[in-house]
């Protein structure tokens, strides 16, 4: 459904460093950058992920109430997500990453906040 999702920073050697780490967790190689663009991007076989300055010259922000949730293949991997983003300055956000019953499912989710504030969710689907 989604070719790409892309998030502005106002640091790009930061969220480098952290996405690269985060995404290397779920087997995605380290970003590149994006030649006079100010940008960099992470692709993935289902599509791409991206960081950039704002085009406007004004400073990032992140969206009230917006969750970008990548894939995990356990609840390991999940948590070594998490691991990484925590080492390399970001933040967790919302419950300790487990499982959260949702009636007729069952999903495996860990929260954080990304360098510029960005919530991210690695979500593994319980069998």
């Amino acid at each position: 459904m989604f070719s790409h999702i892309m998030v502005g920073t106002d640091d790009l050697e930061a969220s480098k460093k952290f996405y690269d780490a985060v995404l290397g967790t779920l087997g995605v190689k380290p970003g590149r950058d994006d030649p006079g663009k100010n940008r960099i991007f992470w692709a993935a076989p289902n599509g791409m992920f991206g960081v950039t300055k704002p085009i406007d010259g004004k400073s990032a922000c992140h969206a009230n109430g917006g969750t970008i949730g990548f894939a995990a293949d356990s609840p390991e991997q999940a948590d070594r997500w998490h691991a990484a983003g925590v080492a390399n300055g970001g933040t967790s956000c919302e419950d300790a990453p487990g499982v959260r019953d949702m009636g007729a499912f069952k999903l495996y989710l860990a929260y954080l906040r990304d360098p510029d504030g960005n919530k991210l969710c690695a979500m593994y689907r319980v069998p």
